[in-house]
């Protein structure tokens, strides 16, 4: 089943097209990366995707309904959920507070408590620092924490954007081991993501993305060893 289809997505800031016009799938369970330089219109298509600004023109279809224009807190309540890029965690509330805030359109307070648990069991770190402000957290730390406060209303489709930015290096890897759990346990994942290599890597299929077209798509392995893929995006 396909859990998210885009057909001719169009986004506009003013007079400025971002987004020009973009057709792209994300099949049930699948880890999708969506690549490209800074300023190709990712993280404007996830915002779109996610409700957040109202494309000019297109479809989306999540879980074969169409959504498009819906607001976000109607498509989290229907499973899909953003990580936004830069955390954007609520830094004078505590931990266990924000993670509380992702839960908040769910009133099944067991299941909440178990989730949260669950949570703590990615992220050992954030249990220890459950009482702790957000925003005396490190970069990685509240990655995890943006990571986890998604996960409190139990998405279907989550949507990851540049989760590696401005990490080091083992704090990275601990964050795309965590993804590759999240997506063992059935989550479907759409991953905007700088580091090329990376999501291809972790994807099993993505979408090239350049001036607000997708200009390649296709099986992650083979976008791994496109020439102009390689030379664009790995540095090779």
């Amino acid at each position: 089943m396909n859990v998210l289809e885009v057909r001719g997505l169009k986004v506009a800031y003013g007079q400025i097209l971002a987004v020009k016009g973009i057709d792209l799938i994300v099949r049930e369970r699948e880890r999708v990366a969506l690549i490209g330089a800074n300023g190709a219109g990712k993280t404007t298509t996830l915002k779109a995707l996610a409700g957040m600004i109202p494309p000019a023109s297109g479809e989306i279809r999540y879980l074969g309904k169409p959504v498009t224009g819906k607001p976000s807190f109607e498509l989290v309540r229907e499973g899909l959920a953003l990580v936004p890029e830069g955390r954007q965690v609520f830094g004078k509330l505590t931990v266990e507070e924000n993670l509380e805030l992702g839960a908040y359109a769910r009133s099944d307070g067991p299941a909440i408590h178990q989730d949260l648990e669950r949570v703590y069991g990615l992220f050992p770190r954030l249990k220890e620092r459950r009482r702790q402000t957000a925003g005396t957290l490190s970069g990685g730390e509240q990655q995890m924490l943006a990571i986890g406060r998604a996960l409190m209303s139990r998405p279907k489709l989550l949507l990851l954007d540049e989760p590696s930015m401005g990490l080091a290096p083992l704090m990275v890897q601990r964050i795309f081991e965590v993804v590759r759990e999240i997506s063992r346990e059935g989550v479907t994942l759409l991953l905007v993501e700088q580091n090329a290599r990376l999501a291809l890597e972790l994807s099993d299929r993505g979408y090239v993305m350049e001036s607000g077209l997708v200009t390649l798509a296709g099986p992650a392995a083979e976008l791994l060893g496109n020439p102009q893929v390689r030379h664009a995006y790995l540095g090779e």
